[in-house]
């Protein structure tokens, strides 16, 4: 069988534990992936949408028909007046990781080096992977992605394509990158050369603290601003978008139409009924699902304070999905943890999964990721209490 050079070097991915390899004794308590709770989904409002759409003709054949590559000009508009950008910046995408590798072949050329957030969200760099495997492990800190830290080796000669972060409540470390190391990220990309590319879908799930902006990104030539509706809407409906810089728009499209051609006429037709047919329901619907975010969070870091005191370090969320507590005992092998919290029922994500460079030690195997979007209080309560019996 002949593969091409790329395919051959394609490795499955393996950033994230398989916990199915090790069965637990009772059923699990799974604090794994990012994903809206079933209560957060609109499912009458889109069976309503839906209807509307099949029932209208004229909208129904439409919806059966090409998409111009760039979206839908209507929900293009709407994202845009949201971005407060002009629409001509905005390009629909196949959700957030198409719209990721869209960039990375974009502004990547093939072996150059990116610089990555450490710990990293490992998705990226699966889509990396389509230009290059060559990485630069920055670290992020209570403040976001070490700006300084970036700065210090590109002076020291690295030379690097482009810049990997997730700006807003960090997936897996929960933090938000500050309002000066926006703008500083910024100026550095400028000065070097180099895109920034920001991966921001949960920006919108905040339900605390205060929004650090994205006047930083939009008022840049450098950044490429990675968003989609899989967090709000659900990750089934694959749409999400970039608000790129205006010379990148043509490039990304001209790239795009010798893939995929355009996100899915139908699903943008439904999504674009959904969010412009009142002024406020996207936002109540945000709103709402926050608020739940808000509760379960809270549930969670109660627990692990009332049940495993002193145990962890944990900074509390101030929006997202995640929570990323860091074991203060450092006698205790994260590993022989995880197996036997697996035993107990109770399955998360390790921290050192999310190591920017697994040949290396890091910091990350100290931290466990915690995912309690689509968990009921209850069901948090009693995945501490198992994981307290692993302790």
């Amino acid at each position: 069988m002949t593969l091409s050079e790329l395919a051959r070097g394609l490795a499955p991915p393996k950033a994230f534990v398989d916990a199915s390899l090790t069965a637990p004794a009772v059923e699990a308590i799974r604090l794994i992936s990012g994903v809206p709770a079933p209560e957060a989904l609109p499912v009458e409002a889109i069976a309503k949408a839906s209807a509307q759409l099949w029932a209208d003709p004229a909208a129904a054949t439409a919806a059966l028909q090409y998409s111009p590559g760039p979206g839908h000009p209507r929900l293009r508009e709407w994202i845009a007046a949201r971005e407060g950008v002009d629409p001509a910046r905005i390009v629909l995408t196949n959700g957030g990781m198409h719209g990721l590798t869209l960039a990375v072949l974009t502004v990547v050329e093939r072996g150059a080096t990116v610089a990555v957030d450490d710990p990293v969200f490992p998705g990226f760099l699966w889509a990396l992977e389509a230009a290059t495997t060559r990485i630069l492990p920055v670290p992020v800190r209570a403040d976001g992605f070490d700006v300084e830290h970036l700065a210090g080796r590109l002076a020291a000669g690295e030379r690097i394509a482009a810049a990997y972060t997730v700006p807003d409540f960090h997936n897996p470390a929960q933090v938000s990158l500050s309002a000066d190391k926006r703008a500083a990220l910024m100026r550095l990309a400028e000065r070097h050369g180099f895109y920034v590319l920001l991966d921001d879908p949960y920006r919108e799930l905040r339900f605390a603290g205060r929004d650090q902006g994205v006047a930083a990104w939009h008022d840049s030539d450098r950044a490429i601003h990675v968003n989609s509706f899989t967090k709000t809407l659900g990750p089934g409906w694959r749409v999400g978008w970039l608000v790129l810089p205006e010379h990148l728009a043509e490039p990304v499209l001209g790239l795009r139409g010798r893939l995929d051609v355009h996100t899915s006429s139908v699903t943008q037709a439904i999504v674009e009924r959904l969010v412009t047919a009142d002024d406020r329901w996207y936002d109540d619907l945000v709103r709402a699902a926050a608020a739940l975010y808000r509760e379960r969070a809270r549930v969670l870091v109660d627990a692990l304070h009332e049940q495993l005191p002193g145990a962890f370090t944990i900074r509390e969320p101030e929006g997202g999905l995640f929570l990323w507590p860091r074991l203060t005992d450092d006698r205790l092998d994260p590993a022989a943890l995880y197996r036997r919290a697996v035993a107990a029922g109770v399955i998360y994500q390790p921290g050192a999964s999310f190591a920017a460079d697994q040949t290396r030690p890091s910091t990350s195997e100290r931290h466990l990721r915690f995912a309690y979007s689509d968990r009921t209080p209850a069901e948090l309560v009693e995945a501490v209490s198992r994981l307290a019996s692993a302790f």
